[in-house]
């Protein structure tokens, strides 16, 4: 279930995926793709203590990442968080495949727990997105923790939180930190609900009850409009939603038959949206009419004579269609996890139930329609 790009890894195109077996040792598999020869190289790390749920990289550290994993005490089993560091000789994506990998299976080294006896079960865990990897986020049940990690990050300390209050069993389901307002705020998902807060107060900023007909699975901000979020969950839609207006989600996907549990999306283009479905599909959709750059690319005037000038003038209030660019079918089953590179922008991964981990690219004629 858990995938996540290196994110302080810009150059080499790597992914970091997480097990879930209840017999054996868990392990994080380093996935480095060499885009030169088509070769995926892995390396395996182990993870002692547990199923992965949630996998996060630094931000700032390429050898950093946090985990959520369950741990069984006393016939109860509790969701953890803790945050690793990688053996340095792996810190950075390597193209040399290990000659004979069942021998030198490397273990994390623990930097430090984010203790939660007091606050349930953790979600997931989200770093400050520009930040230096030293502030982190947890949900846990229903709290929103803040921690900071001291220097060596052998140490998180709990600077302030929040808790969920209402009826019933308020639990968060998963949480993204925004990259705007100077990464003061947060969205989380809990049931059929999206919140907005500022990190700073702990306080609610904006609230879209029943945001999906049922369970909210994911969320995503624009990287490159600040008040763009988008959502999707088991009523099998995907939601685009400005948060200055909830009341109506600015657009709607339909194109899963079944629950949606991921939504990205792309860091550098952000008509681009992947999306992953228990439907074991994954949609690359063009969702230009809300993203930065609705109208393509805007020409500048002096390029142009009269004659052209109104022609363009014409072409430019004409703004681009919504599509589904692809829909990649290599999966046999549900797709829990799509993430992006973040060293190639046109290059993504996809990871299913059944273990099986996909990466694709952007369709060619795509991205130069996009870059052109």
């Amino acid at each position: 279930r858990a995938l996540t790009p290196q994110t302080a890894e810009t150059d080499a195109i790597r992914f970091l995926v997480g097990t879930q077996s209840l017999r054996y040792d868990n392990q994080i598999h380093i996935i480095d793709f060499d885009d030169e020869n088509n070769i995926i190289n892995k390396n395996v790390l182990l993870h002692q203590v547990g199923e992965i749920w949630h996998i996060s990289t630094s931000p700032a550290d390429k050898g950093v990442l946090a985990t959520c994993y369950n741990k069984t005490s006393d016939t109860k089993v509790m969701t953890c968080a803790a945050v690793w560091r990688m053996p340095k000789e792996l810190e950075s994506g390597s193209h040399e495949s290990p000659d004979d990998s069942s021998s030198n299976t490397q273990t994390l080294e623990l930097l430090c727990h984010l203790d939660n006896t007091a606050h349930g079960n953790m979600a997931c865990v989200m770093w400050e997105p520009m930040g230096d990897g030293k502030k982190i986020i947890s949900l846990a049940d229903n709290n929103i923790l803040l921690w900071d990690l001291q220097e060596s990050s052998d140490k998180a300390v709990l600077s302030s939180s929040t808790a969920l209050e209402g009826k019933g069993q308020l639990k968060f389901t998963s949480g993204r930190w925004s990259p705007h307002h100077n990464c003061t705020q947060i969205a989380t998902a809990n049931d059929t609900t999206v919140r907005g807060w500022d990190t700073r107060s702990m306080r609610q900023i904006y609230c879209i009850e029943n945001a999906h007909g049922q369970l909210v699975r994911d969320l995503d901000f624009n990287p490159n409009k600040q008040y763009y979020l988008a959502s999707c969950g088991d009523d099998c839609k995907v939601k685009f939603w400005d948060t200055r207006n909830v009341t109506e989600p600015v657009k709607t996907l339909e194109e899963h038959s079944h629950w949606v549990w991921n939504v990205r999306y792309n860091h550098s283009h952000d008509q681009l949206i992947l999306t992953g479905s228990s439907d074991s599909r994954v949609i690359l959709s063009n969702m230009v009419s809300i993203s930065s750059e609705p109208f393509g690319h805007m020409v500048d005037d002096d390029e142009l004579s009269d004659q052209e000038d109104q022609h363009q003038e014409e072409k430019i209030k004409e703004p681009l269609q919504d599509s589904v660019i692809a829909t990649y079918e290599e999966h046999e089953d549900s797709v829990y996890a799509v993430e992006w590179s973040s060293a190639d922008p046109w290059l993504f991964a996809s990871l299913s139930y059944d273990g099986r981990l996909v990466i694709n690219r952007v369709p060619r004629a795509l991205k130069y329609h996009i870059l052109l």
